[in-house]
């Protein structure tokens, strides 16, 4: 067992988990936070942000996510680059194994690892993400006003995403690979029924047209019976496809819901384990928001804090 065990050890370095670490560090409880495999998280691949409170004219991502690190930083969090391999929770101090081989222990664990927004594997993705080619309507519908767009998925997320873009959108065209949507009948309703809203039905999109220069231009699509190809115009692509919570780790030691995400208490970020908290999305499957995000960082601190509190 570990004789000094940190008092917080952080895992995820998004905006819940640089918010905890900046709470944590002010609390003077020296955090340690490890980045994992996206130092940033979702954030650094997006470009313009216009939504998070305090940057009246727009702030890009990986500039807000540097601005939260350093913020962190000052006030003492130790930072370490790393990806994490294993934690064990069944015992005090938590133990934490990160991949160059080095074992942490910690009084008390906040998660924060996030959630992965699914994608097609197309070659062109990561090139054209944030240039055209977006996860998140309500992060991104701003940029594409009177804009074609384009909605990957026939679920209920692909219908929010939708309805939520043709706000801005001249026309939403939504691109599902079956001949019927797998949302709710309600979902499938609203998009049927929506002016600005077009189907595509037995249609796989193969191929983003464009480059970072011009940002998305068009799109390929596959019929999934014939395979005849059709290049149609597009101003923004969005995946509409789901997210995947990164729970892998805790997967047998602490409870997730029927999506994966991690369970906590109603109004806390607590788990089952005393001195395990969850934050961010890696526990949020509904808003998503770097500010929810954010927020949920802050709780998941203050009660790291308090539960330190009561163990004297």
């Amino acid at each position: 067992m570990a004789t000094n065990p940190h008092h917080i050890v952080i895992l995820g370095s998004g905006p819940a988990g640089l918010t905890a670490a900046l709470y944590a560090a002010r609390a003077n409880l020296s955090p340690l936070l490890i980045e994992g495999p996206q130092p940033g998280g979702q954030l650094t691949t997006t470009t313009e942000v216009e939504n998070f409170p305090g940057f009246a004219k727009g702030i890009l991502g990986p500039d807000l996510m540097n601005e939260m690190r350093e913020q962190a930083l000052r006030f003492g969090t130790t930072i370490i680059n790393g990806w994490v391999t294993k934690v064990e929770l069944s015992d005090l101090p938590f133990k934490v194994v990160v991949d160059d081989g080095r074992e942490e222990y910690s009084q008390t664990l906040i998660i924060s690892t996030g959630a992965t927004a699914k994608t097609l594997g197309l070659p062109r993705e990561s090139e054209m993400m944030g240039f055209g080619l977006s996860t998140c309507a309500t992060c991104d519908g701003a940029f594409f006003r009177d804009k074609e767009i384009l909605v990957i998925g026939g679920g209920d997320s692909a219908c929010e995403e939708g309805l939520f873009l043709t706000k801005f959108g001249k026309r939403v065209r939504i691109v599902l690979r079956r001949e019927e949507f797998r949302a709710s009948q309600i979902m499938q309703h609203r998009v049927k029924t929506h002016p600005k809203i077009e189907i595509l039905y037995n249609q796989n999109l193969v191929e983003i047209l464009g480059d970072r220069k011009t940002g998305v231009t068009g799109a390929v699509l596959e019929h999934s019976q014939t395979a005849e190809r059709t290049q149609i115009e597009a101003d923004g692509i969005f995946y509409g496809i789901g997210h995947h919570p990164n729970t892998e780790l805790f997967i047998g030691q602490l409870p997730t819901d029927d999506n994966g995400y991690l369970v906590t208490e109603p109004d806390s970020s607590k788990t089952t384990i005393p001195g395990v908290f969850a934050c961010g999305d890696v526990q949020d499957h509904v808003f998503r928001q770097a500010i929810t995000a954010a927020g949920s960082g802050c709780m998941a601190a203050m009660e790291a804090e308090r539960y330190l509190a009561a163990l004297g």
